[in-house]
Parts: structure tokens; sequence; C-alpha cells
């Protein structure tokens, strides 16, 4: 009971506490109407954003973009709106405060949904935190956007890659966002290989410490040069070309790196090898021993025959 008269009593208080023009108030939105939202602010009088005063964004539509019993800050710009209610405007707040919340994204690289409000010379326009921002053509997407309307109106997942507030502007990047998703996607494949797994494969690129071997589904290996031959070598182009197909033994698997071995592959190979061309020069040896044997029967039996 004492604690809620406690609680009580802060109420009170905060309800009678002295509020100034500029001051940055938060409450819980309780209406939403056709030319204003009302919030509670906890104290005497209620508090009242008209349309005009909640964003910089045209497109802004209150019952789209708020809901009952969230809480937003604005910024007081009238202690009596005519009618005993405070006026306050979240634009106003917005300039003070948004910033902050963008450098804050910004540096803790979250990933942000975003609606493409126009095209332009460039870029991309979109409002996060009640501010306009740009993201370049080159950000858009991994690969090259020639066409920037059909992102016109469509919501964008991006991070905030640099924030000026000197300046009054911020660049977002959806190709950041994308790079990471494939960054993931390939460490997850990654980590589902098996080492001593023999799998198929295409020379990719040649360097002078061996070869990056494509291996599928995105992903490629290295194949040392000490691993290329059963042989020594000083130059990978003694053995390998661009393009060829080659079988390779995976030897190590760690976050984005794949280490192969074509030599693993031939030494493991070599016995079965040498056996199966063993078994063949056995088979030809057979089959002229038989052929002999033949040629020699028929000698015999016509040697004694007079024509």
């Amino acid at each position: 009971m004492a604690e809620s008269m406690k609680d009580f009593e802060t109420e009170i208080n905060a309800s009678f506490r002295k509020v100034e023009e500029g001051d940055i108030m938060t409450g819980t939105v309780i209406g939403i109407g056709d030319n204003e939202v009302t919030l509670d602010l906890n104290y005497y009088a209620p508090g009242i954003i008209k349309n005009e005063n909640l964003s910089n964004d045209p497109g802004f539509v209150p019952a789209e973009e708020l809901h009952y019993g969230q809480k937003i800050s604005g910024k007081v710009i009238k202690l009596d709106d005519g009618n005993g209610n405070l006026e306050l405007s979240l634009k106003e707040a917005n300039d003070e405060l948004s910033w902050d919340k963008l450098q804050e994204l910004k540096d803790q690289k979250m990933i942000v949904n975003v609606k493409i409000r126009q095209a332009v010379k460039g870029g991309l326009t979109a409002y996060l935190e009640g501010l306009r921002g740009f993201i370049p053509a080159s950000q858009i997407a991994l690969g090259y956007v020639e066409n920037l309307e059909q992102y016109q109106g469509k919501e964008l997942p991006v991070l905030v890659t640099e924030v000026d507030r000197n300046k009054k502007r911020f660049i977002m990047s959806g190709r950041v966002v994308e790079e990471e998703k494939r960054r993931e996607e390939k460490q997850h494949k990654i980590a589902m290989l098996v080492p001593g797994d023999i799998v198929s494969g295409k020379v990719e690129s040649i360097t002078d410490f061996g070869a990056f071997i494509d291996i599928g589904d995105g992903i490629s290996g290295l194949c040392h040069i000490s691993q290329v031959a059963t042989r020594r070598i000083k130059d990978v182009n003694e053995v390998l070309k661009v393009g060829q197909e080659v079988r390779v033994k995976l030897l190590k698997a760690d976050n984005d790196k794949v280490s192969v071995s074509i030599r693993a592959v031939e030494e493991e190979e070599a016995p079965a090898r040498e056996e199966k061309e063993h078994e063949k020069t056995n088979a030809d040896i057979e089959k002229y021993a038989d052929h002999e044997s033949i040629g020699t029967s028929l000698g015999d039996l016509l040697k004694d025959i007079k024509l």
C-alpha cells in the first residue's frame, strides 16, 4: 500500500511539474484523429500533435504509422493550444533526437526497413526517424540497378552507413545488408562441408601459391601449390589450366576459408589404379599364352599332313 501511495505521489508531482516551451516530453498515444494525435503526458493537460507537426515525410499517414499505446516524444511549441492542451511537435523533437537515434543505428549496425519515397538522380530517398535520407544507386543492391523507379513505394532493408549531423544528411545502404546475408549463407554452406570428402570442381584461377577450385554452390577452395601434384612443381601452370575439371579432397573448412588437395586424391587412388593395371597386365599375359597354345596345337596337327 505504501508503495502504491508513493507511486501516486510521484504521478501527482509529475503532473504539476513546470513545463516550458522547448521542452521535450514523452507521452503515450491515446487518440489518432483525422487532424491530430493525442498523447497522455502524465501531466494535468494532454498533449496534441497536429498532423502537419508529425513528420517531414509528405507520405506519413498517422493511422498507418502510429498505434494506440505507442510512446512518442514531442517538443512543446505552445503551453496552451486554446483548448487547454499542450501543443507539441514531433518534427521538431525529431530534429533534436533523431540524429542521436540515427547515430545509434549506425554504431550498432542495426538493419531497419524503410519505405522508398522517391527515385531521384543518382539514387533513392527514404525517411527514417522522421528525417529524409539517401541511398546511392551503387548501394541499393549487389548488382547494377538500371531502373530506380521500380523501388518507389516498396520497403527495403538497409543499414545506416553515414551520419552527418552538421550537414543534416545521412546515407543508407541496401547492398551492405545483401552482402552480409550472402556472407552468412556462404558460412552456413561451408559449415556443412565434411573434411575428407572427395568432390569434383573446376579450376577458377591460378596464382603463384596455388589454384582456386570452384567446388560449386558459390564456394571456392584453395589448393596450395604443394597439394597440386604428387611431384614437386615450381609453377602451377605446369599441370593445371583455368577451366580444367579436377577432383579434390576437402582438407579444411573454417569460416570463409576452404582448403582442398588434388594430390591427396591422386595418392588415395594410386594403389587402386596400380592394382587395376596389374590385373590388366595379367589378363593380357594369359590371353597371349592361350593364343600361343592354340597356334602350337594347330601346327602339331598339320605337320604330318602331306599335300
